[in-house]
């Protein structure tokens, strides 16, 4: 039987801070979140396991210390608007939610977009909404975000992204080549490369296929 407050705090200490997440703020929501509540009823044992979790349509839950690097890194404040690309489990939109002002969360995918909603609604979460859309091609948000996630792999940043931040505005993504793919924080006009990680491209952001003779 797993002991959840054991395995979550063992999560923080043996994978998510020796990884260099030290924020008090993320840790603590990190901690706060119940990710046992968020993955499939079929992973609920590896909860907390240094291990990217399926989520059915060749998606995935991204690891707890990529999660925490990822939340550092965009440094969420109070009263800030979030713009996440990629709903997935909606575990991130919770700890999003819990550290800003407003989330809104695109996710491709009818049905776990609904999961999501009913796991936010049972986690007390009133501060995100989610919507289904395509947010590669053809969705426009009509408003500018502070901060910007994205928690699946895009080959190249789609350029039309960056007009969805507010001057001063961070936008996360994993970027480039699989199995090599940057974690990358983009802000200031400036781009820093923070850890390599490997994950499932975005519908309509996967590279372009490459013929070979």
């Amino acid at each position: 039987m797993l002991n959840i407050e054991l395995a979550r705090h063992n999560m923080i200490e043996q994978q998510v801070r020796p990884w260099d997440v030290l924020d008090s703020r993320v840790l603590g929501v990190l901690s706060s979140v119940p990710r046992e509540n968020f993955v499939p009823e079929s992973c609920r044992n590896l909860a907390f396991a240094d291990l990217c979790l399926p989520l059915g349509r060749d998606e995935v839950m991204m690891k707890p210390v990529v999660e925490g690097r990822m939340l550092q890194a965009v440094s969420v404040q109070s009263g800030e608007s979030v713009l996440e690309i990629g709903t997935g489990s909606g575990f991130i939109t919770a700890c999003l939610a819990r550290l800003a002002g407003k989330v809104l969360s695109v996710e491709l995918h009818a049905d776990f977009a609904d999961a999501a909603r009913a796991r936010l609604d049972a986690a007390n979460i009133s501060n995100a909404q989610v919507e289904t859309a395509d947010a590669v091609l053809g969705f426009d948000p009509g408003q500018s975000f502070d901060v910007m996630v994205v928690t699946g792999a895009v080959h190249v940043l789609p350029q039309h992204w960056r007009g969805w931040l507010k001057p001063g505005g961070r936008l996360f993504a994993v970027v480039g080549d699989s199995p090599a793919q940057r974690a990358t924080l983009y802000a200031a006009g400036t781009e820093q490369a923070l850890f390599e990680t490997d994950l499932p491209y975005l519908h309509h952001a996967e590279p372009p296929q490459r013929f070979v003779l």
